[in-house]
């Protein structure tokens, strides 16, 4: 029997409450025969500003995956960053803290799993338990783990074989477009990282992609070809999403103008500001301000 989750009830233990929404499922296998791996849950959560996750130990084998955001991870003592395309793997015996940037909260995947044969899968194409590794195509990974809760979330009898065959799909698809340490190193992900920066740092004063790809020495096109090679979003998305949580902040200030807000960080007009809020809060600065 497969059980449903929800977020009031019904959920194992370890899953975390502190998330603003998720979609997860949860397969009793207790009744099943022994299989060399057997999913036994799995998710996407959109993290609180908040999250946090400190374990000493876990009954499962895990492989979580970020989609969005940012963080930072301690796993077997080591220290982690957490970005779009992020993979990391930790299981019994492996201590592990995963936080979340206030600012930028983390969008994540994870499947469990068990069975005599599932360290031995990780241990051949990883990421072992207690490592971390950065995907080189994060949309390819992201596809399969969306593909992985569907079949979870079907009410099927299929749904146990039908996971654990598309987590090995996921495990394999991760070793074969898996950046080596080597990779981040080279002058792409280099030139990434500091478009990267730039934008998060300077979020507010941006106007346009040609004033990033400048300060960068790129041009326009080759920065979108590093975020789609190196993120699972475009330069645009992400200064859009970094302005707006900005402008979330500015909206609980008592008196603060929505004109001066847009004006502020770069639209030309309320109109305009109000509608790329939307976009990104799926509400209007009016209604957020209301609600806060």
């Amino acid at each position: 029997m497969r059980h449903r989750t929800t977020e009031t009830g019904g959920q194992p233990e370890f899953f975390s409450t502190e998330v603003l929404e998720a979609r997860r499922f949860y397969l009793d296998t207790s009744g099943r025969p022994s299989q060399p791996v057997t999913v036994v849950c799995g998710g996407c959560e959109h993290c609180r500003p908040g999250y946090r996750i400190d374990r000493s130990d876990f009954p499962f084998h895990s492989i979580e995956f970020v989609a969005r955001g940012e963080g930072t991870l301690t796993l077997a003592g080591q220290r982690h960053s957490l970005i779009p395309g992020r993979v990391f793997s930790y299981g019994p015996g492996v201590p592990h803290v995963i936080t979340t940037d206030e600012d930028i909260p983390l969008v994540k995947y994870f499947v469990d799993f068990k069975g005599p044969g599932a360290e031995k899968i990780l241990h051949r194409y990883g990421p072992s338990p207690g490592t971390a590794l950065q995907v080189a195509s994060p949309e390819a990974i992201l596809r399969i783990f969306d593909d992985l809760i569907g079949n979870g979330q079907t009410d099927s009898r299929y749904s146990p074989q039908l996971c654990a065959t598309i987590l090995q799909y996921l495990i394999v698809k991760i070793a074969e477009t898996a950046a080596t340490q080597e990779a981040h190193t080279t002058a792409a992900f280099s030139t990434y990282q500091t478009c990267r920066d730039f934008i998060r740092k300077n979020c507010l004063a941006i106007r346009s992609l040609d004033q990033i790809a400048g300060q960068c020495r790129i041009d326009v096109a080759y920065l979108c070809r590093l975020f789609r090679r190196f993120d699972d979003q475009s330069p645009y998305q992400y200064l859009l999403r970094l302005k707006m949580t900005a402008a979330a902040q500015r909206l609980q200030v008592p008196d603060a103008r929505i004109k001066e807000i847009a004006y502020e960080l770069g639209f030309r007009d309320a109109f305009h500001f109000s509608r790329a809020f939307k976009k990104v809060f799926g509400m209007s600065p009016d209604a957020f301000r209301k609600l806060r």
